[in-house]
Parts: C-alpha cells; structure tokens; sequence
C-alpha cells in the first residue's frame, strides 16, 4: 500500500504538541488544606501524583486466550487493563482525580490474540472497522498520554495511525521522525495543567521516547519512512525546550529499559535501554517512565551527571500487572514551582477485582476473539509440550522448524537456490505451550508462536552456522562434570531470555555445558559429516533474528533469498489446516543435545 504522506506525518511537532497543551485542567486536591494551612506562614505547598503504565501488549482481561482460561503464571500474578483499571479509580478517589495523570509506556497493541484479531481479522483499517479494544478501553480509563513503542509497528503503519486516530490521547514518540523531513512524525510531548489552590497551575510536561530498535526490528514497515535517533540525544534537545515553555515538571515516558545494554550489538549507534542514560546525562528530568525490559522496577535513583540532582525510575511490571505511582511534592519558590520531592512505588494489580465498566465495554470483542481461538483445524497424533523445551530436543519444536523449512523449500523451489539444503531456527517461546492430542484449534497453534515473527530465507556458510550455534549456547550455565543438574537453574545464563536460544533442526550437534560460553558446541555433523565450513546453506530465521534482534553472529549480514510479510504464527495455522493431521513421527528427531566431556546431561 503507498504511504499516504499526509496521513502518515499526522501530527507534526507543532501540531501534536498543541493538541496535547489542552492537558489535564485539575482542581484541589487532598493536600490543598494543608496547602493553605502552610500558606498562611508564606509557604505554598502542592502534591499530585502521576500514575504509569508499560507494555500492556494488548491484555485487557485476565484472560489467557492461548490456553482459554483465567490467566495464571508461577507468582499468581494477575495481568489486564479492566484490574489496572480498578486501581486507577482507586488512587483518582483518594487523590482527587484532578490532581493526578495516568500515562503510559508502549507496547500496546501487540501481543495477545484480542489484539491480534483487531489488527488482522477484523482489522481496525477497514472501511467502517472496529474501533481497537485498548483504544476503547484507555479511552474509558482516561489515559493522559502514551509513548509508543517498538511493538506498536508490528502491523504496519496504517494499523497504528487509525488506533492513534482512536484514541483521545496524544501517541508520543519526540524520537519518531519522518524520515524525509526528519521532523517528528507523531507528537514529541504533551503538556497538562494541574490547578492549585494559589492561583498558579502546575504545567507537566510529559515527554515521549520510542525505541532505535524498531529501525531494526520492524525494517520492513518503516524502512525509507521513518527514523529512530537516540533517546538521549532527543531528550536533550526536547527537555531544555519544555523548560522554556514553562514546565514545572517534566517527566520522560520512554519505551526503553534502564540497563544500558542492547540486544542488537553495535547494528546502530543508539542504545536500545537507555533510560537510565537519559536521566543520567540530560538535566531538568524529574522523573521517567521505563518500558520495553519486561522487569519490576518500584523505585530507582540515578545521579545527573551535570547537575547532581536525583531522577526517578520506576518500570511497572508487563501486561498490566503492576502501576507505577510517582508522588510529587512541590513547593512555591522565586515565583514558580519547584519539585521538593518525588517518590515512586507499584501496586499489585492481584489485590483488586477487574473493573466492570471496562469488562462489559468489552464482553463482545472478547468473546469474539475467544470463539474465533477455539476454531478446530485439524487433528494431532500424540500430545506435544514445550515444557522442556530449553534443555531438551522436543517435538513440539521440531514442528516450528518442520514447518518453516517446508515452506522455504517451496519458496524458493524453481529458483537457483532450490537445490541447497534448508536449515530453520526455532526457539521456545512458551514454555506452557502445548498441542494435545486429537483436535487442535488455532489458539493451539497460536500459543506455540506468541510473537508477530515473519519468515525470511538467508544464505549462511557452515562455519557462519557453527558460530550461530555457539553464540546460542551461551544461554547455558556452565555446569561441571558430576555437578547436580537442576533445569530450572540451567538456562538464561546471565539473563538470556528463552527467546533467544535458538535450536536448529537440519544439523546434528552437542552442547558441552561444561565447558566456558564460546567453546561448547561439538561434534557438528549434516546428513552424518562433520560440517564443513565452505558448506552453503538456506536457513529459514524469523525477521527479528535475522534484522539482528539477539545480536546472534552473521545472520543479519547475510544475503537475503526470499522474505514473507505473513507471520509465522499464520502460516503454521495455514499448514495445520491443509494437512488437516498432524504427526510427530513425520517430523520428530533429535538433532541436539546437552552434554559434559561427551556424557548426555539428559
């Protein structure tokens, strides 16, 4: 589809930010008698709080639609907007609603079966489409303002422009550029006017950072129209603007954790976690907003480096289980108002009930999405689970690479690449994921593939595919020969998420976790050779392994055969109803497994 320019530029940074300056207009609150109690002595004194949220991607019940019941993980946490809901209300009634802001992080049309129906299915863009479940639901809970975030383009820029039309707050991203004009092209920030009992509103400014990464992760929708400088960078250019337009408080919402690491090695020159940077090295923060890591973070303090004054962090827990609350306490000095104080703490969304003006704004939608999961595609032999995934060759797995490599091999089929061999990258994503035996549904299907990963072919050598393996392995942690194995203290090796572990089916080898990260894998074998490395092979990858999400070697250098722009999760729906069965005989084998000095750990 062309890009409409005008549709795509929406809101300049002029036109965005005056849109947003309609703010919040707030009343006393709580602390106001107190307030004029101190100001009869000659101090002015005000409070409000700014309530957050992150990476709701796309939950809105405690539901789980890919096992269709009740969520539940290993802590009993509870997920969704209608609960976050509650405590919004909550914190608004002791407050007083007009001396609080409800923002948030990113990440939030993506990543459950509710928002992918809505982008898909019955696609928001239609011609008289839907309006989004987490436009309708943040519409009704009165969100402020939202930053965006890399999840947010998934599905293309046309989806994202129409829920930003459905919401009635500004979409932030100060580090979204057009990139033709390198002006922003959604709102850099909003501004709300908190109003006091002395006569003078608070002006908050809330600024919106996104995250470089989508430049890579999502090249395909955004190459040649859209650019991702660094948060850093940005901020300083926004924040010393917003002061100069009368902020009083300026707070970051930035789509982007606190660790300064990045997933993607040195493919940019920006850091894809950079908020603690960004409150370290730009003055006039008070506080930040961390999205994107998927870690709890309450309260965190971190020293600016030019002024020495103190920032606050806080990053609520994902999916909605956690909101941040940031009180400030200001105080009236040389004719404007200075931040005395600001805290920051989460509160648990498990402790209250959902919301039901949020759950009956819905019921529909959600059952929509429940009836359209539960849809029967085919029948399965024998039950297959993902449950030791990380640590074992299971055939739940080998089906993702069965699939993908099948589907490569008739891409290319007629080309001059049909004759190599195809390898294929999978890794566990779930690890509740389960296909039973007998019928299997969508939502089967679906929870064994939870991300929006497109397929792509590359041209990879052996030795390029044995250093793959080894960088894959360092997701072990290092166990010495007759040490007691214990799996749940196996895997995620200094924080390697399961996601970025990949198995690769189509090469048989060992993984020597005795051994130090960089020397484990042994005994590398195609079609029973050791592999050679001048060996040429198709290797079927998602697009975030292969545009450098992970930073796993040689992949996203590699040339590119053939791409798909239909989701993986899609196309092994697609092959489980045309081959109406499916078989694990057909497919299952072990091509890998976990050793020490050549003994199997398993």
């Amino acid at each position: 589809m062309p890009l409409n320019r005008r549709k795509f530029l929406g809101k300049s940074a002029v036109t965005g930010a005056g849109v947003a300056l309609a703010g919040a207009v707030g009343a006393p609150g709580a602390q106001a008698a107190e307030g004029r109690g101190e100001a009869k002595r000659g101090v002015k004194r005000y409070a409000f709080t700014v309530m957050g949220t992150t990476d709701l991607h796309g939950n809105v019940f405690n539901w789980d639609y890919f096992t269709d019941k009740e969520f539940d993980d290993k802590d009993h946490n509870d997920i969704g907007l209608a609960k976050i809901s509650t405590l919004v209300n909550r914190i608004r009634e002791e407050k007083g609603g007009r001396n609080t802001l409800l923002i948030d992080a990113g990440d939030t049309i993506q990543g459950t079966q509710l928002s992918y129906y809505y982008a898909k299915v019955d696609p928001i863009t239609a011609e008289g489409g839907p309006v989004h479940p987490m436009a309708q639901a943040m519409n009704a809970m009165d969100y402020d303002a939202a930053a965006l975030g890399n999840h947010e383009f998934n599905y293309g820029i046309p989806v994202l422009r129409k829920f930003e039309q459905q919401c009635r707050f500004p979409l932030l991203g100060a580090n979204a550029l057009d990139a033709k004009t390198l002006r922003p092209a959604f709102a850099p920030y909003s501004m709300h006017r908190l109003r006091t009992p002395f006569g003078r509103d608070v002006k908050v400014a809330v600024l919106g950072l996104t995250n470089p990464g989508i430049a890579i992760w999502d090249k395909a929708n955004v190459q040649g129209k859209m650019t991702f400088p660094g948060l850093e960078e940005q901020a300083a250019k926004w924040v010393p603007r917003l002061r100069s337009m009368g902020a009083d408080v300026v707070i970051v919402s930035a789509h982007s954790g606190s660790s300064g690491t990045s997933s993607y090695g040195d493919q940019l020159p920006y850091t894809e976690n950079a908020a603690g940077l960004v409150a370290e090295q730009v003055p006039g923060i008070d506080a930040i907003l961390v999205g994107h890591a998927h870690t709890e973070i309450p309260e965190y303090f971190v020293t600016n480096k030019k002024t020495g004054k103190q920032v606050v962090l806080s990053e609520p827990l994902k999916w909605g289980q956690r909101l941040t609350l940031f009180d400030f306490e200001l105080v009236w000095a040389k004719g404007c108002w200075k931040v005395e104080k600001v805290g920051a703490k989460v509160l648990n969304s498990s402790t209250v009930e959902e919301d039901p003006k949020i759950t009956k704004l819905l019921v529909d939608e959600h059952e929509k999405v429940v009836a359209y999961v539960n849809q029967v595609i085919g029948t399965n032999a024998a039950e297959m689970t993902s449950a030791e995934a990380p640590y074992k060759d299971v055939p739940i797995i080998d089906l993702i690479n069965h699939i993908q490599a099948d589907t490569v091999k008739q891409a290319l089929a007629g080309t001059e690449h049909a004759s190599l061999p195809v390898l294929s990258q999978a890794a566990c994503f779930s690890r509740s994921a389960r296909i039973p035996a007998g019928e299997v549904t969508i939502r089967d299907v679906a929870g064994l593939y939870v991300f929006e990963n497109t397929l792509e072919a590359r041209l990879m050598t052996g030795a390029q595919m044995k250093a793959y393996l080894e960088f894959s392995a360092n997701y072990f942690v290092q166990t010495a020969p007759g040490a007691e194995v214990d799996p749940a203290k196996l895997t995620n090796a200094n924080g390697t998420p399961d996601y970025n572990y990949d198995v690769v089916s189509g090469l048989a080898y060992e993984i020597d976790i005795a051994k130090p990260a960089g020397s484990r894998v042994t005994n590398v074998r195609f079609e029973g050779q050791p592999l050679a490395d001048d060996a040429k092979f198709v290797f079927a990858v998602n697009n975030y392994r292969a545009n450098g999400g992970g930073n796993f070697p040689h992949v996203a250098a590699s040339q590119l055969l053939w791409s798909n722009s239909d989701e993986i999760r899609n196309t092994m729906i697609a092959w489980v109803k045309a081959k109406g069965s499916v078989d694990p005989a057909e497919f299952a084998v072990v091509d890998w497994k976990l050793t020490r000095n050549g003994t199997p750990v398993f």
